[in-house]
């Protein structure tokens, strides 16, 4: 993986392990010679993240909407920072520019983000790993909302195995270098419920 898009909080939360792991992220990934494409804000855990990858003398490519730029700060240190129109605009450069994806705690825009790359992978539009770092259980009540969708007949098991988890950077990178996309599609067929 040459680039890994991070989506994640433009607040810290009220937990220090977040902005910890965030910046630690963007350190592995510096360390790694993986270079992090993100928000490009320099507030929150987008800042954090890109903080530490740039600390570690790693590539960060901000990807901001011009409407943005005043809110989220742009983050005025990075190697790139591009401004885009939309957050749609947003998304589809993120996506250009990465291999893979990797989700942090945050808000509805976080799991929009998440939710949207998930979808498009569903739909055979990338073949991307896409994970979520699970800090301090975060994401647990998303990750068992995901089992229901399967037990309820939504969610193909295969889809919801698209999404890897851990909560150790190290286990979750590994998981993404090994990943294995789908290769049936994403409609449910009633004969198989």
């Amino acid at each position: 993986m040459n680039r890994i898009t991070v989506f994640c909080g433009s607040s810290f939360g009220t937990d220090e392990i977040y902005q910890e792991q965030a910046v630690l992220l963007g350190k592995t990934l510096a360390k790694q010679n993986i270079g992090l494409v993100y928000g490009g804000a320099n507030v929150g855990l987008m800042g954090a993240v890109a903080d530490g990858a740039l600390s570690e003398n790693g590539t960060v490519i901000g990807v901001l909407p011009n409407f943005l730029r005043s809110k989220e700060i742009a983050h005025l240190g990075l190697t790139e920072l591009i401004l885009v129109e939309s957050m749609h605009e947003r998304k589809t450069k993120m996506n250009d520019l990465c291999d893979g994806v990797i989700a942090l705690p945050g808000g509805f825009g976080t799991l929009e983000e998440l939710f949207e790359m998930l979808t498009w992978a569903q739909l055979g539009l990338h073949k991307k790993p896409i994970a979520i770092l699970n800090i301090n259980s975060f994401y647990d009540s998303l990750i068992e909302l995901t089992k229901v969708m399967v037990e309820k007949g939504l969610l193909k098991d295969v889809n919801q195995e698209m999404l890897l988890v851990s909560d150790n950077i190290d286990d979750l990178l590994e998981k993404m270098k090994n990943y294995t996309p789908p290769a049936v599609g994403k409609w449910i067929d009633k004969k198989q419920l």
